[in-house]
C-alpha cells in the first residue's frame, strides 16, 4: 500500500496542471466616500495656549512705553500736564526790563570843544542852579535857572531843572508844561527821558492822578531800569494800595 500510494503521488505531480484564468466578471466600482461635514470644532483655529502667548508676548513684544516718554512725545498729554499744573507755567515769563544807564547827570561833563559858547555857559549856569535846587532854596535857584534860556534857548537839561523847581513850588501844571519842552528837545537821550517821566509822574501824583502817575513811572522805568525815583515811587503807591497792580490783587 504504501508503494502504491507513492506511484499515485508521482503520477500526479508529473500531469499538467491547468492555466489560470481570471474572472472575467467586472469588478464593482470604488464608491469613494462623501468628505465629513465641517462641524464646529473643526472650524476652530488652532491657537497656542495661554501659557505660549505670554511667553511670546514677552519674547517679541517691546514693553511700554514709561510715562515719562509718553508725556514727552504726546502733545495732548503735554497740554494736560501743563493745564494742571497752572496756566502761569504754560505762559511764557514777560521779557526783562532792560539794564540800568550810566549816569548820564553831568552837565558840564557836555561841554567839549565842539560846544558852543552860548550852550557852555548856559550849561554852567545850569548846573549851578541844580546844586542851588538841591540844597533846598528853591526861588534862588529857579532865578538862575531862567537865566539859562535866556543864554541858550535851546538847552534841553534848562527846561528839566526848571520844571522840577516849579515841582517843588507846587506849581504841577507849569512844571508839566516845561517836561513837555524838554522832552521834545532830549529824544536821543533815554537817560533824560527816564528822568522827565519819572518828574512827570510825580507831578501827576501830586494831583490825584494815580493812572497816570503810574504809567509815567513804568515808561521811566521801561527807558532806564535803574531810575531810583520812578522806582520807589511805584514801591510807595504799591504799598498804599493805589496802583492797579495792588488792587488787582
Amino acid at each position: 500500500m504504501f508503494a502504491a500510494g507513492a506511484l499515485c503521488l508521482t503520477v500526479y505531480g508529473c500531469a499538467p496542471q491547468p492555466y489560470y484564468r481570471p474572472s472575467r466578471t467586472t469588478p464593482a466600482p470604488i464608491v469613494k466616500a462623501p468628505p465629513a461635514p465641517l462641524t464646529q470644532d473643526s472650524t476652530k483655529q488652532h491657537f497656542p495656549s495661554d501659557s505660549k502667548i505670554r511667553e511670546q508676548d514677552i519674547r517679541t513684544k517691546t514693553p511700554p512705553p514709561s510715562p515719562a516718554a509718553r508725556t514727552s512725545n504726546d502733545p495732548a498729554r503735554q497740554a494736560s500736564v501743563y493745564d494742571s499744573r497752572g496756566a502761569a507755567e504754560s505762559i511764557t515769563a514777560p521779557p526783562l526790563p532792560p539794564p540800568a544807564l550810566a549816569d548820564d547827570s553831568a552837565l558840564l561833563a557836555k561841554i567839549t570843544p565842539a560846544t558852543s559858547p552860548q550852550r557852555a555857559a548856559s550849561l554852567r549856569l545850569t548846573d549851578e542852579g541844580r546844586k542851588i535846587l538841591d540844597a533846598g532854596d528853591t526861588a534862588k535857584a529857579l532865578t538862575r535857572l531862567e537865566k539859562t534860556i535866556v543864554i541858550d534857548s535851546t538847552n534841553p537839561y534848562s527846561y528839566y531843572y526848571l520844571a522840577k523847581a516849579q515841582h517843588h513850588m507846587g506849581r504841577y501844571s507849569d512844571s508839566l508844561n516845561f517836561l513837555d519842552i524838554a522832552e521834545s528837545r532830549l529824544g536821543p537821550e533815554p537817560f533824560w527821558l527816564a528822568e522827565i517821566h519819572a518828574l512827570r509822574g510825580d507831578n501827576f501824583l501830586a494831583q490825584g492822578q494815580l493812572q497816570r502817575a503810574e504809567a509815567s513811572y513804568n515808561q521811566a522805568i521801561r527807558l532806564n531800569s535803574g531810575n531810583r525815583t520812578a522806582t520807589e515811587a511805584l514801591t510807595r503807591m504799591q504799598s498804599d494800595g493805589q496802583t492797579t497792580q495792588s488792587q488787582a490783587k
